[in-house]
């Protein structure tokens, strides 16, 4: 199965990082849709669906809690899996975004077979090619 992922970070750097990350991990993607906050993800998810998404959390106009909290108040967490990637693996915030609807939580820098390893457990499938 090949995945529609939207990667959300005000970082371009970081986009093309975790791209290039997707790559290597061997994970099937049909398209890659970036962001660079919570808004302009909000604007492209309703006009494009995506099997999930890779969020940051300390991001301008929209951060990263704000943009959970939404999609989890309009449901889409239920069926749209969203996992943070930010510098903060402290358990508290992991604890905190979990409890707002993220499915999953990597911390920064992470590895290739990490980042395979998570979206694998939070999509209940194996994707790697």
């Amino acid at each position: 199965m090949k995945l529609r992922i939207l990667i959300v970070d005000d970082s371009p750097a970081m986009r093309s990082f975790i791209k290039r990350v997707l790559d290597l991990s061997g994970i099937e993607t049909e398209s890659l849709l970036e962001a660079g906050d919570g808004a302009e993800a909000l604007e492209l998810l309703d006009r494009e669906w995506v099997d999930v998404i890779l969020t940051d959390i300390n991001m301008p106009r929209m951060n990263g809690e704000e943009f959970v909290r939404r999609l989890s108040e309009s449901g889409l967490t239920e069926s749209l899996p969203v996992i943070v990637i930010s510098t903060d693996a402290t358990s508290v915030r992991k604890e905190h975004m979990t409890g707002l609807g993220a499915r999953g939580y990597l911390g920064k820098p992470f590895q290739p077979e990490q980042l395979r390893e998570e979206m694998e457990r939070v999509l209940g499938v194996s994707n790697a090619a």
